[in-house]
């Protein structure tokens, strides 16, 4: 037989062309996806890296709203956690990042169009493909959107995205990403199983894939009176070949005009069942309307009755009011809670502010909203009332504003866990210590997991063990429901979280001066500008934390572990963290000055241009790290062990290498000779360290140190 041949003028034009076809069809196809997939990507990906880049610079707008509300999207349905739900980006950034959301969809869209009215892509006119239907002609717009989004992507990744949220591989997005894979491969080796090589996709759309080559041969019927002995010309015979079908041209409307009969009794009943169905439905709307009025009026008579005994004049007097006022903390009406708010925001009677109360507990979480503004609006009073107001006025809103607190930490006790989506944000449940006014909120591991405490005062709490970060509804930490509390601009001052959950959620400019944080756990939170001043941190987990421009002067960091933070710029002055751990910390413009950190580990941290100024640093861990230009001036720097650290720089005027104390007889631990070597300083150059006095120099040399003026070895 004859193979196929493409005309000379066509090949010399094109030289690729002969190349291309020398590969098997099945190769260029597979070709062709690869690099319309990257051409995708890469849309994205570009503008999207140059955003990033550019967002090192002031943050000073919001991130667009499209593209938020798309990033939203894809991390829920991949389960990715989201930090910063309200992030805030740069103006460039802003402008790539839409570019990155906007570039796909063109690219796309474009392929998508040359695929349906010519029957290739760019990449597939490349590698010489063609899509076309059984006909020969291009597919159209709707075969290729059936062919792309629906058969290429969508029932492959949809079995495979079905299986993952199924199976106890959720979250892994790597297992997502290889059974995704092993669905696309199984897609494409549908062609093993088809008689005409097709793919599953080509198989739902109704499309064939040949060799353009093929078609630019014979123009006016290159279907018909062709010879192929090749693989892509047998391929689009078996496709070209008509082949009419009597059943075809079959339809409904043929069905009925054969049938007319049994077409008028099908019909007769679905219409007679449309009517009846129409008439029952009406009766049940009609009867559930009425019984709905009927429960409504009953409701209305038992809420009118309670609130007329609210009457100051009843005849019953406090006894009435207070059965009033607690059957209305039970009872089904959207306008009882408002009620109780307002009443417990003019009640004067202390024994019947205890009841409006206990009656907003028995109400449940749904009280939180109307709590917090009354709370709110009451702190604004005792605040005014602090320069005017006579003594029964403050008395009388202080107590209003305990019962109102009181009542947001029974809430929060009952129903622990529950309250993920409350806001009490500025709200004062801070410690109010004498009076007749006395309150302190005791959350003892207690469940805030997602609360949105921003810019709460929490002064002098004690909330040991309590948790504000937990799974969402799918019952697994790390993925996007997970709750999340935010602190952000809170006061906890002098508070106890003792082993509280603080992992994972957002403090920005939360304030914990004097506050007890021993042991409690801060990994992976967000705590720009947090104020730590004199907090106690014995033993705390801030793993990866992140802690620009915070505050920690005269805290007590001992063997609390920072390794992978960043505390760029961070405020550490007169800081206690002996044995603290710092391992790959950002550090750069941080000052110390004063601090012990007698045992750290700081490996691998970058301390350029900090403030190491009178530090205590005798036996810390400085291996490997970034110190240029630092400034370790009269810094206690013995028995630190400094190999490969970069010095370049630092500023060691009057920092003391070796202790000047003296060894005694009755000395347990021995302080180090002069003259002994220990190799911390072995193989460090020194030679652009600054300052450096003759008496460091001798001693850099003595323990293998680098410098200019180190004698020469023979």
């Amino acid at each position: 037989m004859a193979s196929p041949t493409v005309s000379s003028d066509i090949n010399q034009s094109n030289p690729s062309s002969q190349v291309r076809r020398e590969l098997p069809l099945m190769v260029r196809r597979c070709g062709a996806w690869a690099v319309e997939v990257s051409l995708i990507v890469a849309s994205s990906l570009v503008p999207f890296t140059i955003g990033t880049l550019a967002n090192n610079a002031i943050k000073s707008v919001p991130l667009n709203p499209a593209v938020a509300a798309t990033s939203e999207a894809i991390a829920q349905t991949l389960a990715i956690p989201i930090r910063d739900r309200n992030p805030r980006v740069t103006p460039l950034t802003n402008l790539f990042w839409s570019g990155a959301l906007i570039a796909p969809i063109a690219v796309a869209g474009w392929q998508l169009y040359l695929l349906a009215k010519k029957g290739q892509t760019s990449p597939k006119r490349w590698f010489g493909v063609k899509v076309v239907s059984e006909s020969g002609t291009p597919p159209g717009i709707l075969r290729a959107l059936a062919r792309e989004s629906l058969g290429r992507w969508g029932i492959p990744v949809g079995i495979a995205y079905t299986l993952w949220r199924i199976s106890g591989a959720f979250p892994d997005l790597v297992i997502l990403v290889g059974m995704s894979g092993l669905m696309l491969l199984g897609d494409g080796l549908a062609t093993k199983f088809d008689t005409k090589r097709r793919t599953g996709h080509d198989r739902l759309a109704g499309t064939f894939v040949i060799d353009a080559g093929t078609l630019s041969n014979n123009t006016t019927n290159p279907f018909m009176g062709q010879d192929w002995s090749d693989e892509d010309a047998a391929i689009a015979a078996l496709v070209l070949t008509p082949e009419a079908s009597a059943d075809g041209s079959r339809g409904l409307w043929a069905w009925m005009r054969q049938h007319p009969g049994l077409t008028l009794l099908i019909v007769t009943i679905l219409g007679m069942t449309s009517v009846l169905g129409t008439f029952i439905g009406t009766q049940i709307y009609i009867q559930s309307q009425a019984n709905l009025r009927d429960f409504k009026q009953r409701d209305d008579k038992v809420f009118l009755a309670l609130v007329n005994k609210l009457s100051p004049t009843s005849p019953n007097g406090i006894a009435e009011r207070r059965a009033a006022i607690l059957a209305l903390g039970v009872v089904q009406d959207s306008r009882a809670i408002p009620l109780l708010a307002d009443l417990l925001g003019q009640e004067e009677n202390r024994t019947l502010v205890d009841s409006i109360q206990q009656a907003l507990v028995s109400a449940g979480p749904k009280t939180l909203p109307y709590l917090q503004r009354l709370n709110q609006a009451l702190s604004n009073d005792l605040d005014s009332m602090r320069y005017g107001g006579n003594a029964k006025e403050r008395e009388l809103a202080a107590i209003r504003q305990r019962a109102t607190q009181r009542a947001i930490a029974k809430i929060m006790t009952v129903n622990r866990g529950q309250l993920n989506d409350a806001d009490l944000s500025r709200t004062d449940l801070s410690q109010t210590a004498s009076g007749l006014a006395q309150f302190t909120l005791v959350l003892d591991k207690g469940d805030l997991s997602g609360i949105n405490l921003r810019s709460a005062n929490l002064t002098n709490a004690i909330l040991p063990g309590i948790r504000f970060y937990g799974a969402g509804e799918d019952g697994r930490f790390g993925t996007f429901d997970d709750w999340r509390a935010d602190l952000s601009g809170a006061n906890f001052e002098g508070a106890n979280l003792t082993g509280a959950f603080l992992n994972n959620i957002t403090m920005n400019r939360t304030n914990f001066l004097r506050s007890t944080l021993n042991k409690a756990n801060l990994s992976n939170s967000i705590l720009s500008g947090a104020n730590f001043s004199s907090a106690k941190l014995i033993g705390a987990d801030l793993r990866q934390a992140l802690l620009q421009d915070a505050t920690f002067t005269g805290a007590d960091l001992g063997s609390a572990n920072l390794s992978r933070a960043n505390l760029e710029g961070a405020r550490l002055g007169q800081v206690k963290a002996q044995g603290a751990q710092f391992p790959d910390t950002n550090l750069r413009k941080s000052d110390w000055q004063g601090a012990d950190l007698s045992g750290a580990d700081l490996s691998k941290a970058n301390l350029q241009n900090a403030n190491m100024t009178s530090v205590k640093l005798a036996s810390a861990n400085l291996s490997n790290t970034q110190l240029q230009d630092a400034n370790f001036r009269n810094a206690d720097v013995s028995l630190v062990n400094f190999r490969g650290a970069n010095v370049a720089g630092v500023n060691f005027k009057g920092a003391m290498f070796v202790t000047g104390k003296l060894n005694r007889s009755d000395q347990f631990i021995q302080s180090p000779s002069v003259n002994s070597k220990s190799g911390r300083l072995q193989g460090v150059d020194f030679t652009d360290a600054k300052n450096l006095e003759a008496s460091q120099i001798a001693y850099i040399c003595l323990q293998g140190g680098i410098h200019p003026r180190c004698p020469q070895k023979n």
